[in-house]
């Protein structure tokens, strides 16, 4: 394809600063004091941030960067290995009943919070309600949860008021995040966390906005898993002032962006990817209320086909991604391989479907410039010109990308965001209240599917449902996704850093000494 001279322009000088996922870096020794298992353990382990720690209540707590602040602290119930698959943790053992409305879960014993407080199901349940009647935007990982039976100290019975699919994935990031429930009813708990976890916060060697300082806690029932006698934590929001940190030594690992990785691997650092958020079109007046063009599905398909992607990720992210139309993570439950290609790049068949939808002569719509993503508004206008769709722009300011995006005005818009498990992606987009789902689309189709996903029996049955829902939104073109982006970790010779599946930045216990 030839692109414009305008994008031309743009994608030969563009900095790839604004399109990367902002990450995490780590520094500061690591130290051998011992061998476990041939690796070297003790020493500290520091990471930078990009974000400072929003708080430590626990019904305020993220994923994404933030998890470095809290995971140190908090124990989840289950856990989501390297491999985005379910391992036991606080929870040893867990079932759902017959209907799949009662999730059973039998909880390890012994455990007790830094303050002395024991680990038990009543300790379970004031987290669970905890959550549920916070307003962190992550409340919605329990709000399936109708009441909690305790059944004994070990065990707890959840009763969905409906089926939740996405729930045991919850309970293994911030809906399993578990604090002594003294702390709970804290006026404190935002900068003091009490929780069972590895290490405990040092608050003499804290300053908000400067470091976090984590000590071991020696009483923590699994340390062979967590090697660093301390984990320190440094927000560092410059790309570049990451990177130098990296390079001097300062820090032992953190997320960098395309650019810097030759200028990584020169200084001896390593560096490996991790395919995580995906870039693309939000086709949000799927009904066409506001765009009655963009209520045909031929318009639609045609926005994908019109699509570039290969060009925009070479020249955008220097080509650390993969060309998708699909917007599922490759581990996620409802991904299909063959859905990658659905709508090849092909200009002359996507104009044709256009005529055929009566749309020849193109169309106007009305879009987001986004601050945080300059580049991209002389590309999407080349890319959408060749279809005759005329965009006229609203300038929106980088602290309201979010906000102007969801709030609903406009009819189709890029946006860059994550997929987790598949149940959680479609609480995100594909529901009539989804946030993500800005034009409130009501689709009796859908609507059955994701239904039929909701109920169906965990495993192949469950697969087969999840992947239906993402062939119909493929199908009918709900998105027009570009890539999955990569996020890009570099670490130290003497620090191994495995990537997280659906997440930015590797768990705690993913960090090791090397060997």
């Amino acid at each position: 394809m030839q692109l414009g001279k305008r994008a031309a322009a743009v994608l030969a000088a563009v900095t790839v600063s604004g399109l990367l996922l902002t990450g995490c870096g780590g520094g500061g020794g690591g130290t051998s004091e011992g061998q476990t298992g041939g690796a070297a353990t003790g020493g500290t382990l520091t990471l930078a941030s990009p974000f400072d720690n929003n708080s430590f209540d626990r019904a305020a707590l993220e994923i994404g960067n933030r998890v470095h602040y809290w995971m140190p602290v908090y124990d989840t119930l289950l856990v989501l290995d390297e491999n985005a698959e379910l391992q036991p943790n606080l929870a040893t053992e867990w079932s759902y009943n017959a209907d799949n409305t009662v999730l059973n879960l039998k909880l390890r014993e012994g455990v007790k919070f830094t303050d002395g407080a024991p680990f038990d199901g009543e300790a379970v349940k004031a987290n669970l309600e905890h959550l549920k009647n916070g307003k962190g935007q992550n409340a919605y990982m329990a709000a399936s949860i109708g009441s909690i039976d305790v059944v004994s100290p070990t065990e707890v019975n959840l009763n969905l008021s409906q089926p939740d699919p996405g729930l045991v994935f919850y309970l293994g990031v911030v809906g399993g995040a578990v604090a002594s429930p003294t702390a709970l009813a804290s006026p404190d708990i935002a900068t003091t966390p009490v929780g069972s976890g590895p290490y405990t916060l040092d608050k003499s060697a804290t300053t908000a906005g400067s470091q976090y300082t984590y000590t071991r806690n020696p009483d923590y029932w699994n340390q062979e898993d967590f090697p660093y006698d301390k984990i320190v934590v440094k927000p560092i929001a410059d790309n570049t002032a990451r990177l130098n940190a990296l390079k001097s030594g300062q820090v032992d690992a953190g997320i960098i962006e395309a650019k810097s990785i030759k200028e990584a691997e020169g200084s001896r650092l390593k560096v490996s990817t991790e395919p995580v958020d995906w870039h693309g079109l939000f086709i949000a007046d799927r009904e066409g209320k506001t765009v009655p063009a963009l209520g045909d599905v031929r318009v639609r398909q045609a926005i994908n086909m019109a699509i570039d992607a290969e060009s925009i990720l070479k020249n955008l992210q220097l080509g650390q991604g993969e060309v998708t139309d699909q917007i599922f993570n490759t581990k996620s439950q409802a991904y299909v391989e063959e859905l990658d290609n659905k709508y090849s790049f092909d200009l002359d068949a996507a104009k044709k479907l256009m005529s055929e939808a009566g749309y020849a002569d193109g169309f106007e719509v009305l879009m987001p410039d986004l601050a945080t993503y300059p580049q991209l508004t002389p590309i999407i206008e080349q890319q959408l010109g060749a279809l005759n769709i005329r965009v006229n722009w609203q300038k929106v300011s980088a602290d309201a990308s979010i906000s102007e995006v969801l709030s609903g005005k406009f009819p189709m818009f890029f946006f860059s965001l994550g997929s987790q498990s598949a149940w959680q992606d479609f609480q995100k987009v594909a529901l009539p209240t989804s946030p993500w789902n800005t034009a409130k689309v009501n689709n009796p189709e859908l609507n059955a599917l994701v239904q039929a996903a909701r109920v169906a029996k965990p495993g192949e049955e469950q697969d087969k449902a999840m992947q239906a829902v993402n062939t119909w939104m493929v199908d009918n073109a709900w998105f027009a996704p570009w890539y999955r982006v990569d996020n890009i970790i570099a670490t130290s010779a003497k620090t191994e850093a495995t990537a997280q599946p659906w997440n930015v930045a590797p768990w705690i216990r993913n960090y090791r000494p090397a060997s």
